[in-house]
């Protein structure tokens, strides 16, 4: 351990050497700090958040993540171009532990400059909050500075494709399809399931049961939020729908009619409801009744959830920092990983585009559904066909089965809406994204580095 923290303790030398360290403290602070201070909000709470955390937080993270990039491609692929490499490689010390003392280096230089710039976006936000009316304090400190916990109604995944499947069966019955065609003949009848599970027709009414789970112990007495998003196919004159809420499950609970609401769709919508209308077991009953001309369509995903508070601001927006750390962590590894056996600017250039595959998870996602990498026919309807469908699907699978144990946690989102990031999620996130994907970069890095010959002229690769 000592040998890895000499490595460590060179890095750190070699950031503030260069400046590293210097600048990407400036640049946070002038993003964090200075922006904010000139950019002014629409004085809503959402608003204000979205100055202060969403963009403070985003702009943390691109520029600790770009700056963790460059700084792994450079401090190892550097000292193999310029020879220094060969000064420490002969001592009594593995390329293993240079590799780790390199990372560990990385990390602890991240975790710094994170611990600086999170503290100053805590600071600022209780600092521009003391500012703001006393109406928008107390929606700010029971909506978005808080940590709330989410409950949704149980998936209905089983469902629809018990349903898709008999359907698509009696279609296959009927009607000849060809077997090339039915993957698409499926995923049509699927989404037309899917749609009828979401929508609510006109002067109909749709009911959620939401289990609260073990949280139903601790909400005696404390009013919820309902968070509901909808679409609709029409537009009204007013561009507002009305909502009729009543929550609870009479005679079983307590209920009330909530006042009737007009709500614009494609968008979130926040209220509180009533305490102790949940029944004995923690389900809790929600009914909409659609007064409306059209019909309303309500996500599976994010059509309606439940809120309750869950815990502390302070300790939630630690934990979120938390998760961007274990990120950074990961990136230090992609970094080193190949620097470990090309070149800087290679290196750098191989990482970035890693990065970008990231970024294209959806068309990745896109493509695995339509079950090939070839478009479509619009006109007709059938789906696209080629030659390498059979090794490119499977190799997307899996790049995106690793893309989503990176990308399934995002604290921005979550702090600035007010959720609960458990102590749970960030143990998950950091078993996940640091040692699971992380320890594979490492483990390919540093197996690279102990094949890569030292001594040989670099100049000539």
């Amino acid at each position: 351990m000592q040998r890895i923290l000499a490595i460590a303790g060179l890095t750190w030398k070699a950031a503030l050497r260069f400046k590293l360290f210097l600048v990407i403290t400036a640049l946070l602070l002038l993003a964090v700090v200075g922006l904010p201070l000139i950019i002014k909000d629409d004085g809503t709470a959402q608003g204000f958040t979205q100055i202060i955390l969403t963009y403070t937080l985003s702009a943390i993270t691109v520029l600790l993540g770009l700056s963790t990039l460059w700084l792994a491609c450079g401090t190892l692929a550097r000292d193999i171009e310029e020879c220094q490499i060969q000064v420490v490689a002969t001592k009594p010390i593995a390329r293993w532990q240079i590799w780790l003392g390199k990372w560990l280096g990385i990390v602890t230089l991240n975790a710094v400059l994170l611990a600086i710039s999170g503290g100053c976006v805590f600071g600022l936000l209780q600092y521009r909050a003391a500012k703001l009316p006393a109406e928008v304090q107390q929606t700010l400190h029971e909506e978005i500075l808080v940590a709330r916990g989410s409950a949704k109604e149980a998936s209905s995944d089983a469902d629809i494709e018990s349903e898709t499947d008999r359907i698509l069966q009696n279609r296959l019955k009927s009607a000849a399809v060809e077997k090339v065609d039915v993957p698409e003949v499926r995923k049509q009848i699927r989404e037309q399931v899917k749609a009828d599970f979401q929508l609510v027709p006109p002067s109909y009414q749709r009911i959620w049961k939401i289990d609260l789970g073990a949280a139903k112990d601790s909400l005696a007495g404390k009013p919820l939020q309902l968070r509901v998003k909808f679409n609709s196919a029409q537009k009204s004159a007013s561009g507002t729908f009305a909502a009729l809420w009543q929550i609870g499950d009479p005679p079983k609970t307590k209920f009330a009619r909530l006042e009737p609401m007009s709500l614009a769709p494609d968008t979130f919508h926040e209220f509180a409801i009533p305490p102790d209308l949940f029944d004995a077991n923690g389900v809790l009953t929600i009914t909409l009744r659609n007064e409306n001309n059209t019909a309303l369509l309500f996500p599976l995903d994010d059509g309606l959830e439940v809120l309750y508070p869950q815990g502390g601001f302070a300790p939630n927006f630690a934990r979120g920092l938390g998760i961007i750390f274990c990120w950074m962590a990961l990136l230090a590894a992609l970094g080193l990983m190949a620097a470990s056996f090309l070149s800087f600017p290679v290196a750098t250039f191989f990482a970035l585009a890693m990065l970008m595959v990231v970024f294209s998870s959806g068309t990745l996602a896109d493509a695995i559904d339509s079950g090939s990498v070839a478009a479509g026919n619009e006109e007709t309807g059938q789906a696209g066909h080629s030659v390498m469908d059979v090794v490119l699907i499977p190799a997307f699978k899996g790049l995106l089965t690793v893309i989503s144990l990176v990308k399934s946690y995002s604290p921005i989102d979550s702090l600035s809406t007010g959720r609960s990031i458990t102590w749970g999620e960030l143990s998950l996130a950091f078993a996940q994204v640091v040692l699971l994907v992380g320890g594979g970069f490492s483990a390919a890095g540093i197996f690279f580095f102990n094949r890569r010959e030292l001594a040989t002229a670099q100049g000539t690769q």
